[in-house]
């Protein structure tokens, strides 16, 4: 930039300018476009980190709008994690149930494991059947799904007969293509590093 002259960066900053404003148009058209409001279903999965993260980051964003929030963990609950002890701290504003026994490979019990999970579906629906909760928090729903714990026909219907408004999050890795089917936004979560694989050990506050 210190080599150009003036008049070069006055026609830069001039195409700038009119991209900007074209591209600001078709913004605008597309606003203007989506005028539904309606509660949506949100899929975050894959292999890399932060599924649950922004799942949680939604939940701030939904108190900070004044909805109720309901939280059900599945597979996770062997530990107490940040959210959990933050969340807690706000019962009138949000409704946690961490409902796992811990990671399939910690726990070696399948039957067990689905009988956590079959329970833990049904907070998720008594949530789910609430209008009062303007958002719901299914985290690592996938994992049960994917270990059959849970018909996912079953959990698709549940979610398709919840309140016009409420919004659903679920996380975890192998999501359903029946579920991705049926969500409204899906995001999938890839690695390009991770700090497990360099040798070093979950920190509080980044994975727990």
């Amino acid at each position: 930039m210190n080599d150009m002259t003036q008049e070069q960066i006055a026609a830069l900053n001039e195409r700038h300018r009119q991209r900007m404003e074209r591209k600001k148009a078709v913004i605008d058209a597309k606003i203007a476009a989506a005028d539904k409001e309606i509660g949506i279903i949100i899929v975050n999965t894959g292999n890399g980190k932060g599924k649950s993260s922004s799942a949680f980051g939604m939940v701030t964003r939904a108190l900070g709008h004044g909805m109720k929030v309901g939280v059900v963990q599945f597979i996770k609950g062997a530990m107490s994690t940040g959210e959990e002890k933050f969340l807690r701290r706000f019962p009138d504003e949000v409704s946690f149930h961490a409902m796992g026994e811990g990671y399939t490979w910690e726990t070696q019990d399948r039957e067990r494991d689905i009988a956590k999970a079959h329970e833990a579906w049904e907070q998720a629906r008594a949530f789910l059947r609430d209008p009062g909760y303007g958002m719901v928090v299914l985290d690592e729903l996938n994992i049960a799904l994917k270990y059959h714990y849970l018909d996912v026909h079953t959990v698709i219907a549940d979610l398709l007969d919840r309140p016009v408004m409420q919004h659903v999050v679920v996380t975890g890795r192998a999501a359903p293509p029946e579920l991705v089917a049926v969500a409204d936004t899906v995001t999938e979560m890839n690695v390009v590093k991770h700090a497990f694989k360099a040798g070093i050990a979950a920190q509080a506050g980044t994975e727990w």
